[in-house]
């Protein structure tokens, strides 16, 4: 009896355990936030290498497109929800890469792109997220905000372009905004790239070794840098103050460009499966319908 027990328990504790899920990779943990000891190459899970990445994608493409033509389909039928993708990231970490690889795996259709940048003379004259209001997604469709309402509690910090006691209340406006998003149908999918120094200087230095990527090098880039510090505090702030149950933050290592975007696809897909969208029903007679078409092609 004894030794058949504890076959048993052997056995139970060999049981591998399920894989996580990307959200449970790369949801930020709770408590202070120290981006310098958060890795900047790969999660504890997903693909190993390049090869891997490159197997598991097709997969997930023909995933990506069922869900968000169904999502979009169903808002035709009346349906309020949406998805609302929001891209935060040093400079090269890949928010074009994003848009390019694992956006662009929908239907363009149902996409709604939005890219932040400095705000103009007419935004200025508004609270600071009157033109990111403006740009939420409609029902069925997923929207990208390249840069959003958080460079006003990162650039704005780091510049000191407005005092702190004023960018130090934005963080409870966000979070009251994100919230008011949720419970409005649209699922917030928070992502921030991450890359590390290095890798950031190695992808300055191929811009300008390649001259069709001259138009991707701004020399403000090389000035940021030296407030590269004062950006991880600002990040590490914004991500700690703003990861709430209805928009947690997403931190993705993005020193290689092939996990990022297995990364982001995977827990694009993962958003959209959790909520389940569906074809709607018919409102209308299908049998008479093709009764319908049949007489039609007697005409």
């Amino acid at each position: 009896m004894g030794n058949k027990k504890s076959s048993k328990s052997e056995k139970s504790a060999k049981t591998p355990a399920a894989p996580l899920t990307a959200a449970e990779l790369f949801r930020l943990p709770d408590g202070p936030v120290n981006l310098a000891k958060v890795s900047t190459e790969r999660a504890a899970g997903g693909p190993a290498d390049k090869q891997a990445a490159a197997a598991a994608m097709p997969a997930l493409a023909e995933k990506l497109a069922g869900l968000q033509e169904k999502l979009y389909a169903q808002a035709i039928g009346g349906d309020r929800r949406g998805v609302l993708v929001v891209l935060q990231a040093m400079d090269t970490a890949g928010k074009d890469g994003i848009i390019e690889k694992v956006i662009g795996l929908c239907n363009p259709a149902g996409i709604k792109l939005t890219s932040f940048k400095r705000p103009t003379q007419e935004e200025l004259a508004h609270d600071f997220l009157w033109r990111i209001e403006r740009q939420v997604p409609a029902p069925g469709y997923i929207g990208v905000f390249n840069r959003s309402h958080y460079e006003d509690v990162l650039v704005q910090r780091v510049h000191n372009i407005v005092p702190k006691e004023i960018w130090s209340k934005r963080y409870a406006t966000i979070n009251a905004f994100e919230r008011k998003l949720d419970r409005s149908g649209i699922s917030i999918v928070k992502v921030f790239l991450h890359i590390s120094k290095q890798v950031q200087a190695e992808r300055l230095a191929d811009r300008l070794d390649d001259p069709t990527k001259y138009w991707k090098f701004n020399p403000g880039d090389i000035d940021e840098r030296g407030y590269w510090d004062a950006y991880q505090e600002a990040y590490g702030a914004a991500l700690q103050r703003c990861s709430t149950v209805a928009a947690p933050w997403h931190v993705i290592p993005s020193d290689h460009k092939w996990y990022r975007n297995w990364a982001v696809a995977a827990l694009l897909a993962q958003t959209l499966e959790n909520l389940a969208p569906q074809y709607p029903a018919a409102t209308f007679d299908v049998g008479e319908q093709r009764a319908r078409l049949a007489a039609s092609l007697k005409l």
